[in-house]
């Protein structure tokens, strides 16, 4: 068919067009949808810096590995640090080696695993429901707050859940293959490395997640025999244990304490102790979930009509049900509850909320209708924007600028201390090259509390660290100070009246309440005031 052209003065002719757009649609469309969701959460990733402490500290640890080279061991300031395994410092790394140290490229796990769990989504769905509801669904994902706000955000909460997710939907996949006569090994075989890249990602919950969900499913659709028999899948198994047993391996092998430490204290202790941040009650997760997914979350509880199902809608509907309910129980039992654990609940509401909004517009299709999802979707894409913009004025613990004046004047060699507090963005925003000593009284009150204290003294327990001694007494600070021409100080502001001789002397930069100090133990007056006993070499 030829078109008919005008003259364009600079313009694409209208052929031309259509002939780009009939290259796009020959795309597959999961090839689509992942350019969109690329493009849609990677848009506002740079705006706000990193956020303490999690982004901070995580971030931390991908930088001075790094730095290090060493990529099998993950350290906090040069200190094993086991509360994680290493895949997000894994990828951060790689990514800020590829694209250099900035703050977009430390958000590249979690942007790479909300690109996987869509895509995944929507190659699911439709498969098994509908190509249009696959599309819808990664629409009501994609424009939930949490999982927008999640995708830019530098921790392992939406790294595990893409691992979780996948492992799911290919399981799931694989069994209704298997019911249909079609390939499924395959599938399961991926099923099995995202549930070890899972591991790899969290720990243990990598595998423990998916193995409840399906099996939850497959007792409420009376398949749980033929799910049994892909569970126990022997190569499925020989799989996952290539893939996470070297780490595991090669860390007991230089660290005897580390199995109680990963396996008793952070997977065990964390679940049943009370004695860990964020203590909530039991229903916590009832209220924040749909508070953090509207505004679709109230489409729930849209008036239906009685509908023959789409076939495979069914079974789906009823794996997405037990999947929400598994991961919000099994979350809800811990008294440590934080909002990114209820991550691997979001594809699934979504599918769920997708089946009500599809049912509820198929039954009586009207424009009223049909304006009323617009509406929601279009207030919920706004609403993700203006949360990620407002964050950008919303981190009053980031230390970006004081860090940026303290990487621009230190000199190589010169020693860095930081004074009560462990700040987790300096190294990463100053490009530190070595680690930093920090002062404080530890308290064993304050130690034994869920917090940089805690995560620095355990470090240190498993390092055996005895003559590189980072942490240190307020009473040697200033020998250490003497001992070195120049160094460099970050604390509180304004400094105690336990040192005095801080508070008289102007900081180089002060941010907020934390301040910047450089201290030249060459000069006399400096010298005094620290009561150095020589001047140092």
């Amino acid at each position: 068919m030829t078109s008919i052209s005008t003259p364009s003065h600079g313009r694409v002719a209208p052929g031309a067009f259509a002939g780009k757009l009939s290259r796009i649609r020959r795309w597959p469309e999961w090839v689509v949808c992942l350019a969109l969701s690329a493009w849609w959460f990677g848009c506002t990733t740079g705006l706000r810096p990193l956020a303490i402490p999690d982004e901070g500290r995580y971030v931390g640890v991908a930088w001075e590995m790094l730095r290090s080279g060493d990529w099998l061991v993950p350290t906090l300031d040069g200190m094993p640090f086991f509360h994680k395994p290493p895949l997000f410092y894994w990828i951060t790394a790689a990514s800020m080696k590829l694209f250099g140290p900035g703050v977009v490229a430390s958000r590249a796990a979690a942007w790479l695993s909300a690109l996987a769990i869509a895509t995944g989504v929507f190659a699911f769905v439709a498969r098994w429901v509908g190509r249009r509801q696959a599309w819808a669904t990664v629409v009501v994902l994609a424009t939930m707050p949490l999982f927008y706000g999640a995708a830019q955000y530098a921790n392992m909460d939406l790294l595990v859940a893409a691992c979780v997710t996948s492992a799911i939907l290919l399981a799931a996949h694989a069994t209704l293959a298997r019911s249909n006569g079609l390939e499924y090994r395959h599938a399961l075989a991926a099923a099995c490395v995202a549930a070890a890249l899972g591991v790899l990602a969290k720990g243990l919950i990598g595998v423990v997640l998916p193995v409840l969900v399906l099996a939850t499913w497959g007792a409420a659709t009376r398949r749980l025999g033929k799910l049994l028999a892909l569970l126990t899948w022997g190569p499925g198994w020989l799989i996952f244990a290539a893939i996470t047993a070297p780490w595991f391996v090669l860390v007991q092998a230089r660290f005897p304490d580390f199995d109680h430490y990963f396996f008793m204290v952070q997977h065990v202790q964390r679940f049943a102790s009370a004695g860990f941040n964020n203590a909530q009650p039991w229903w916590f997760y009832l209220l924040a979930l749909p508070a953090l997914t509207l505004p679709w979350s109230p489409w729930l509880f849209a008036r239906l009509r009685p509908a023959l199902p789409a076939a495979g809608a069914a079974g789906v509907r009823a794996l997405m049900g037990a999947w929400v309910a598994v991961v919000v129980v099994f979350f809800s039992l811990p008294s440590s509850k934080l909002v990114g654990y209820i991550l691997p609940a979001l594809a699934p509401l979504a599918c769920l909320i997708t089946d009500t909004v599809w049912r509820w517009r198929t039954a009586r299709p009207t424009k009223a209708r049909d304006r009323w999802l617009l509406a929601s979707a279009v207030a919920a894409g706004v609403a993700c924007v203006s949360l990620a913009l407002a964050a950008h004025d919303l981190q009053p613990k980031s230390r970006q600028s004081l860090a940026q004046t303290l990487g621009s004047l230190k000199q190589p060699g010169e020693p860095v201390l930081f004074l009560d507090n462990f700040y987790y963005d300096v190294a990463f925003y100053a490009r530190l090259d070595a680690p930093v000593s920090v002062v404080d009284a530890w308290l064993p009150a304050e130690v034994a509390k869920d917090s940089w204290r805690r995560e620095l003294t355990d470090a240190q327990h498993l390092a055996h660290v005895a003559t590189d001694r980072r942490l240190l007494l307020p009473a040697e600070l200033e020998p250490t100070l003497c001992r070195a021409r120049s160094s460099w100080l970050i604390g509180p502001w304004p400094a105690g009246a336990s040192r005095s001789w801080l508070a008289r002397q102007p900081p180089i930069e002060q941010s907020g309440d934390t301040a910047l100090w450089h201290v030249d133990a060459s000069n006399p007056a400096q010298r005094s005031a620290l009561h150095c006993a020589v001047a140092p070499r």
